[in-house]
């Protein structure tokens, strides 16, 4: 059978089940990696399980979310990240090495290879020919103790590419917008993307990677390039040729859907506030005042992408209106720009140098100030993300940005020449290698301490269902909400991401402000529901979405639909995801409802179809799970932690290694 990149992967990796979409496949994993907003749960959650070392060829912890150490609680989690590391055989990225995606796509990516991350622009790894796919912490932990990666196979789409871009005013970044432009952010949901084509040639791997970083924003699986001679010259670039093989589809390999793009009809694109979807040509909305220009995070931080901005900002002064912010992706990148004299380009012209880090995207800072236009070269813009709810803020590629700091208002960069010099730039036949900053895994770990601050609390696991639950819908809520609006990050929130019961207090506190205390009494009577419409949980991975919400009593969300990550992380830790089987039951609730879903433990077994009865306004209805066997068998345990060491207990098999 002709087969396509993904099925020739999965087929290297499957240890059970078939390569049919809907199927529930097992696959080994080769590498996974973990940053600090969601590694310290992780690394507590593998520790709880009582394994001596992590049982995957490939384990990586970074540190470049929690970066700002306004007191002892981000180091004291940098300290307990390195210290696990070290016991429990992974590699430790230190803090300023750093962005996770883009270190890892320099020093550890491998075509051909099945890696996760938690985090949920981890496909960024597709750009090399490697499945990267982002999860939950809870389903890192798992893996790295030795399962198998569980997945319902997706479906599998080609983006055909053809022509070329009309360099060097369009990017990568503009092809990505324009495919969510077309798709939606609910339009990767259930699939894979594969790229092929003759206009792959076209890009290479920094622009190959934009693209599939921001493939989580239209809630794919993952995304995925080919492995061709550009692979193999970014590998040697990086001194790892050795890790190079080839990978393309089989000609006349099938999809489920094929999609053409012509790269040469392809303009700048621009991001409006406040989703990624939300996508005009730059030329529809020129003219807006800019406040912030922000260049940088996973998605544009490459060494390419900095010296281009450079090159903009040589002989040139940002606006006196303007606060322009550069977050180099890596310390590698860093290094470069720095001996070539570009990041004195940059301060020249009036641009402030950040730590290589996450920075403003996770709202660590950088925030936009009152009703300010903010243009970034980021990957998300949902309100409030940027630390600041009544911001504005659009997302662009770095060469547009690097314009508009300059002019000080939105423009189609094609529109100024005067003053402005890209040059068509190359990726360099040889990086900086500098790995004295990823401390290699430990053989000798008897005598190691993990050292855990005072902040630092261990996982909270929910009870197992009883027959029925009977609980208040606590908060009815729209289509698209994220895992932002859930569990805020941000500088004030995100050093609690090791002590849930201090960051519980945070859930929905930009939605809805007295949520966690009606959620605090509705545990004493049963606990409480949240209704939702359709994707509910898009956006980041973060499990603190799924635990903080558990600790609180919540038994169950009830939804049009879910992304599939939320969804996943939910499950992880007992809370009942359910689907309307009628869409107007939707309408017909609302806050404050109480409602009784009956005989829940034998309708996850059985059919899981959940005869449920509104007892406020007097009506029945229906709700239905699509729980796989595994699933059901989390939920009936109370989340995965608890199924796994209760398998542990009863087989020491069920953990071995499956590498």
């Amino acid at each position: 059978m002709k087969k396509n990149i993904v099925q020739k992967i999965f087929e290297a990796h499957r240890v059970s089940g078939e390569l049919e979409k809907g199927d529930l496949v097992k696959l080994k994993v080769d590498q996974v990696y973990t940053q600090d907003a969601s590694g310290t749960m992780t690394w507590l959650e593998f520790e709880a399980m009582g394994i001596e070392r992590v049982r995957v060829p490939l384990v990586v912890s970074y540190i470049d979310h929690n970066m700002l150490q306004l007191d002892s609680m981000n180091t004291d989690d940098h300290l307990f990240l390195q210290t696990a590391a070290a016991k429990f055989g992974a590699y430790f990225s230190k803090p300023g090495n750093g962005i996770c995606h883009q270190v890892h796509l320099e020093r550890f990516s491998a075509p051909g290879n099945i890696a996760i991350g938690t985090d949920s622009h981890t496909p960024t790894g597709g750009g090399v020919g490697m499945i990267a796919i982002g999860v939950g912490g809870l389903e890192a932990a798992t893996v790295m103790a030795g399962a198998p990666l569980e997945i319902i196979m997706p479906e599998v789409i080609l983006v055909r590419l053809t022509g070329k871009l009309q360099r060097p005013w369009v990017t990568a970044m503009d092809v990505i917008l324009t495919i969510l432009k077309r798709l939606t952010v609910k339009g990767g949901v259930g699939k894979i993307i594969e790229y092929g084509g003759i206009g792959v040639k076209d890009l290479d791997i920094a622009e190959r990677a934009t693209i599939t970083n921001m493939g989580a924003e239209l809630g794919a699986t993952t995304s995925i390039f080919p492995s061709d001679e550009i692979t193999l010259s970014h590998l040697k670039s990086q001194g790892r040729e050795e890790d190079w093989v080839e990978l393309h589809a089989d000609n006349d390999a099938k999809y489920s859907e094929v999609i053409e793009l012509d790269l040469a009809g392809i303009e700048p694109m621009i991001s409006q506030p406040h989703s990624p979807d939300n996508v005009v040509p730059i030329r529809e909305v020129a003219g807006k005042r800019v406040n912030q220009v922000c260049i940088g995070s996973c998605t544009n931080s490459s060494y390419k992408a900095m010296k281009a901005v450079a090159s903009i900002l040589r002989g040139n002064t940002i606006s006196e209106r303007v606060d322009l912010l550069i977050n180099p992706g890596s310390r590698q990148v860093y290094e470069m720009l720095s001996r070539e004299g570009l990041i004195a380009d940059m301060i020249a012209a009036g641009a402030r140098i950040m730590d290589a880090s996450c920075g403003p995207c996770i709202g660590m800072g950088g925030a936009p100030g009152t009703g300010h236009i903010s243009i970034r070269s980021y990957n998300r813009n949902f309100r409030g993300r940027s630390g600041a709810g009544d911001a504005f803020v659009y997302l662009a590629s770095y060469a547009a940005c690097a314009v508009m700091a300059v002019t000080g208002e939105i423009i189609d960069p094609r529109d100024v020449n005067a003053g402005f010099h890209l040059a068509e730039i190359k990726a360099p036949d040889r990086f900086c290698i500098n790995d004295k900053f990823i401390i290699p895994p430990r053989k000798d770990t008897d005598n190691i301490k993990i050292i855990k601050g005072p902040n630092i609390k261990e996982v909270p696991m929910k009870k197992p269902f009883g027959s029925v639950i009977e609980a208040d819908v606590l908060l009815k809520l729209g289509s698209n909400i994220t895992t932002d609006d859930i569990m805020p990050a941000g500088s004030k929130v995100l050093p609690l991401r090791s002590n849930i019961p201090a960051i519980s207090e945070f859930v929905f506190e930009k939605v809805d402000g007295s949520f966690v205390s009606r959620a605090k009494e509705a545990a004493a009577k049963g606990g409480g529901l949240i209704v939702g419409g359709e994707n509910y949980g898009q956006g980041s991975s973060r499990e603190h979405a799924a635990i903080a919400p558990m600790y609180l009593g919540i038994q169950a969300v009830i939804s049009k639909s879910f992304a599939r990550i939320h969804r996943a992380n939910l499950i992880n830790f007992g809370v009942l995801p359910l689907l309307f089987k009628a869409e107007e039951d939707y309408d017909r609730i609302k806050n404050g409802d109480r409602l009784l879903i009956r005989d829940v433990p034998d309708a996850v077994r059985g059919e899981q179809r959940f005869m449920s009865e509104n007892l406020t306004r007097g009506y029945t209805f229906e709700v239905v799970s699509d729980l796989s066997e595994r699933e059901k068998e989390l939920i009936l345990h109370g989340g995965l932690l608890a199924f796994t060491m209760a398998m542990e207990t009863k087989s020491a098999a069920y953990l071995a290694p499956t590498n």
